[in-house]
C-alpha cells in the first residue's frame, strides 16, 4: 500500500508538500467526506466497506461527454447493489457542472474536485480517467481516456459480492 489518505487536513498538507501521486492499481485510498453537487452531504463512511467507481470528468471534455452516458447506464443497472458510483468534475465553478448533469439528465452521484479529492486520486494522466476500488479502498483497475458501452457495462461485475 502506497498511500492511505483520509482526507482532510493531513490530505491538503500532502498535497501542499508536493506528495500527491497519481493513484495506481495497487494503491489503497479513503475517499473523504464531500458535498455533492445537488447540495447533499455524503460521510467517509459510505464509501467504506463498499466497491466504488469513480469516474474524474469535466463538461467540456468530448470523450467525458461520450462516457458519461455510459456512466448512467452502469449507474442505473447497478442501483441497489453495494457498488457506488461517483464522478469528479475538475470544472471551475459547480455551476458549470450542476448545469451539464441537469441538461443531460444524469443522477449519478457528482462531487466538484476538491484539495481532499485530489490529494486522494492525485494528478491526473487524460479524461476522462475511471479508478475502481474495491471494498477495502485497493485501486483494482485503472482506465485513462474514453471506455466503450462494453467496457464500461462490464464495471457491473465489481457490484457482485
Amino acid at each position: 500500500m502506497r498511500r492511505a489518505l483520509a482526507g482532510g487536513a493531513a490530505a491538503l498538507a500532502l498535497l501542499q508538500a508536493g506528495a500527491a501521486l497519481a493513484l495506481e492499481v495497487g494503491d489503497t485510498v479513503r475517499l473523504p467526506a464531500l458535498q455533492l453537487l445537488d447540495g447533499r452531504t455524503v460521510p467517509a463512511s459510505q464509501w467504506a466497506g463498499k466497491p466504488v467507481v469513480i469516474e474524474v470528468w469535466a463538461s467540456w471534455c468530448p470523450f467525458c461527454a461520450l462516457q458519461n452516458p455510459r456512466l448512467q447506464k452502469l449507474y442505473d443497472a447497478t442501483r441497489g447493489t453495494p457498488l457506488q458510483v461517483l464522478a469528479i468534475s475538475i470544472d471551475k465553478t459547480p455551476a458549470e457542472a450542476a448545469a451539464y448533469l441537469k441538461k443531460h439528465g444524469y443522477t449519478f452521484p457528482a462531487a466538484l474536485e476538491t484539495p481532499a479529492l485530489r490529494a486522494v486520486v492525485g494528478p491526473r494522466k487524460g479524461l476522462p480517467e475511471l479508478y475502481v476500488l474495491d471494498a477495502h479502498g485497493r485501486v483494482v483497475q485503472k482506465e485513462v481516456g474514453e471506455m466503450l458501452d462494453d467496457d464500461v457495462a462490464a464495471l457491473a461485475r465489481y457490484a457482485r459480492p
